[in-house]
């Protein structure tokens, strides 16, 4: 049984069955007329003409640093300031050939043995249906092969041993970082 106390007369008086229908029957009313107004909320997408969704999925798609940033922290990049120094030293300043036309903010090769986001090979490089698919890769490629590295120190010897062939890679990375005070 289901009590409520009457301050007034200082005692509990005893609920009955129609008070506790008539609550769950409002509950579940109110709860219907929600989700109908969600869902009917979430379906006006069908509404907006085609020119308004290419709008919406380019500005969605579009390249920004503050984007970069957000979506390496969203996927828990391990050192999301590094990888940020990574693109920008990868792409020339987010303005490379390999960027520009591949959507490749990372000099990616073609992964042979992991998981992939890539659409393939041109201009020697991983290519991708959008700078987006380039990160999550990225994500894929720290998830195989840095997942037992524990620290900065760590991270940048594995990059000078294994990621790049400019033997100046680190100092780059960390010059980027000091004056851009990407963290």
């Amino acid at each position: 049984m289901i009590y409520i106390y009457d301050k007034d007369k200082l005692e509990f008086k005893k609920i009955t069955n129609n008070v506790i229908y008539l609550t769950i029957g409002i509950i579940i009313t109110f709860s219907i007329c929600l989700s109908s107004f969600t869902l009917h909320k979430l379906d006006n997408t069908k509404y907006l003409s085609q020119e308004t969704k290419a709008i919406i999925i380019k500005e969605h798609n579009e390249f920004s640093r503050e984007k970069l940033k957000e979506l390496l922290v969203s996927l828990n990049i391990k050192y999301p300031h590094i990888v940020m120094a990574q693109a920008e030293i990868e792409t020339g300043g987010f303005t490379s050939r390999i960027f520009r036309e591949n959507n490749n903010l990372f000099g990616m090769k073609v992964a042979r043995c992991r998981p992939t986001t890539n659409l393939g090979e041109q201009n020697g490089h991983a290519n991708y249906k959008n700078w987006t698919e380039s990160v999550f890769d990225y994500a894929f490629y720290s998830a195989t092969n840095l997942k037992d590295i524990y620290t900065e120190k760590d991270y940048l010897e594995y990059l000078r041993q294994n990621y790049a062939e400019d033997p100046n890679y680190v100092a780059k990375i960390k010059a980027i970082i000091k004056t851009q005070s990407i963290n």
